[in-house]
């Protein structure tokens, strides 16, 4: 079995672009739906609609790309901090458009990009796990420079993924990954970088998503 951290620059930029052109496509086409009615005019009904679908996308489509600049993207110079408020405010907006709700504890502080990229990542492994929906409560406790996140998940339908163990941990084949299992691969890549380990507890009633200090 090969390791993800085998996988070249190039290849884990193109899954990444990838995964985010997933994301944004949809909203991106509901405008031009949007768009093509307004442009065969019709009912006031239809137009009305028309314009409702645009802007809901338009708020969808910047909402995933704010998250995505953070969650994947540089976000600032090497050694850059991230505010957590930036982090928390693009988590709700990318939230806001899921089926899953999301609560969130945690003083304010700055904390190392890739510290912040490991925390909104998780929050899509957690997302994950309530593909029908439900809530995610999330925590921050301990200092900025050893800090522990904690996900608490309920909802109907609840699981863990397939190899997501195997994914994060980083036994995968790089050759035959697809852009949507790159990222719990990042995800775990982003973790070893932080010298952070990531663990779960599974009950019936719920699953607490865990990454704390190694």
């Amino acid at each position: 079995m090969a390791q993800s951290d085998d996988i070249s620059a190039i290849d884990l930029g193109a899954l990444l672009c990838s995964r985010v052109c997933h994301d944004i496509i949809s909203p991106v086409g509901a405008i031009n739906n949007g768009l093509e009615v307004l442009d065969e005019g019709g009912a006031e009904e239809m137009q009305e609609f028309a314009m409702d679908l645009i802007r809901k996308s338009a708020v969808q489509a910047s909402a995933k790309l704010q998250f995505a600049r953070i969650a994947f993207g540089a976000a600032g110079s090497a050694g850059a901090e991230v505010d957590t408020g930036d982090a928390q405010k693009v988590a709700e907006g990318y939230m806001a458009g899921e089926k899953a709700t999301l609560s969130w504890a945690g003083e304010r502080v700055l904390m190392a990009k890739n510290r912040v990229k490991l925390l909104l990542n998780l929050l899509l492994v957690a997302n994950s796990m309530i593909p029908r929906g439900g809530t995610i409560d999330f925590s921050i406790s301990g200092p900025a420079d050893a800090p522990v996140f904690r996900y608490l998940i309920k909802g109907t339908g609840m699981r863990v993924p397939e190899h997501l163990g195997g994914q994060l941990s980083g036994e995968v084949e790089p050759d035959g990954l697809t852009a949507h299992e790159i990222q719990p691969v990042y995800t775990g890549m982003l973790a070893r970088a932080c010298g952070t380990a990531v663990s779960w507890d599974v009950s019936e009633a719920e699953i607490v998503l865990t990454a704390a200090p190694a």
